[in-house]
């Protein structure tokens, strides 16, 4: 069954064609990173202008490298929430007149689920149950997975995502966007214990993060630095803050693996390509003995390849959508059945 996904959600234009939701046979990206850059983090008006676009060209292309017309395709799949809400409307609104024109049945999926399937396409033999932690720039959860659509959220930020706090802290550390992953390449040699930073956790439920003291604890320590005339050495402060994020991040998981009858953990979300979170998970799972996944590096950023390869796992639960089908900014993943 071939799956023609479609993702819009930020500031990435995507289409991919997927086969039974674990074989790639095209990934087009085009990405605005360049258009953004000068700005510091992505400008909405100026993503859904430039989604507009590229959309007819990209979902055109990745048709013709999968050598496939329209009327090969199943089920056209598209991001329909979260996000940025006039960005999502673009690939909502050009997936409902590309099945009405064609015929081919459409199907809404959450952005997040897609990222969890990314890890479907990188591992085949993966099959729920399994625990995932899901990093991004937006969101931050621990997701018991219990099905291919069937999800419970075992913890949540409080507050800001992590990439958001990594993104913030790059950003005053004068690092230019994408924030997360230039502060992941220039910390790779710095020192991780050199700057300390307060040790976040939310009494009232253990399994929930927060990230909103780190952040603002890293912007206080460089301004503090800037007034007293003092150098930071950006390569020791970002290995230092990264260590703090991604500790946070382990505990949690540690905890929430306890609650579970599973021994698989998955990473999923845009963060899970930094490489001292998947250093440290790696030796966290040999200690545990638990099995781990993560999605390839050019899996982890926004793809259609995981719309697709959700989008035919919802295909085949009968999930389907009409012509009334709407974007949203924000939607619990567990929520998400149209």
């Amino acid at each position: 069954m071939r799956i023609l996904g479609i993702e819009s959600s930020c500031d990435e234009t995507a289409a991919a064609v997927v086969e039974d939701g674990r074989k790639i046979l095209s990934n087009v990206v085009s990405t605005q990173i360049e258009k953004h850059k000068i700005f510091g983090g992505v400008v909405p008006e100026i993503a859904s202008r430039l989604h507009t676009e590229s959309i007819s060209y990209v979902v055109n292309e990745a048709l013709e490298k999968a050598q496939l017309k329209i009327s090969d395709i199943d089920a056209i799949a598209v991001t329909y929430t979260p996000g940025l809400i006039g960005a999502l409307l673009v690939g909502v609104n050009y997936a409902k007149g590309l099945s009405l024109s064609s015929g081919v049945p459409l199907v809404p999926v959450h952005h997040l689920r897609s990222h969890i399937a990314s890890n479907y396409i990188t591992h085949p033999e993966l099959e729920p149950p399994f625990m995932c932690l899901v990093v991004s720039g937006g969101n931050t959860l621990l997701v018991k997975v219990d099905g291919y659509t069937d999800f419970e959220i075992i913890g949540r930020t409080r507050d800001d995502a992590a990439g958001e706090a990594l993104d913030k802290a790059a950003r005053t550390m004068g690092l230019p966007y994408p924030g997360g992953v230039n502060l992941d390449k220039i910390s790779q040699n710095g020192d991780d214990k050199a700057y300390s930073f307060p040790k976040p956790r939310v009494d009232a439920s253990p399994l929930d993060f927060s990230f909103s003291g780190l952040k603002t604890s890293v912007i206080n320590t460089v301004h503090n630095a800037e007034q007293k005339g003092e150098t930071i050495i950006r390569e020791n402060l970002g290995a230092s803050f990264i260590n703090a994020v991604v500790t946070s991040l382990i505990d949690n998981t540690e905890k929430a693996m306890q609650t579970v009858d599973t021994n698989k953990l998955v990473l999923a979300g845009g963060v899970s390509a930094n490489s001292v979170l998947r250093r440290r998970m790696d030796e966290t799972a040999k200690k545990h003995g638990w099995r781990i996944y993560y999605p390839e590096l050019s899996l982890c950023g926004d793809n259609a390849a995981m719309v697709a390869s959700q989008g035919y796992y919802e295909f085949i639960s009968g999930k389907r959508a009409d012509m009334s089908l709407n974007a949203y900014a924000t939607m619990n993943i567990t929520e998400a059945n149209y």
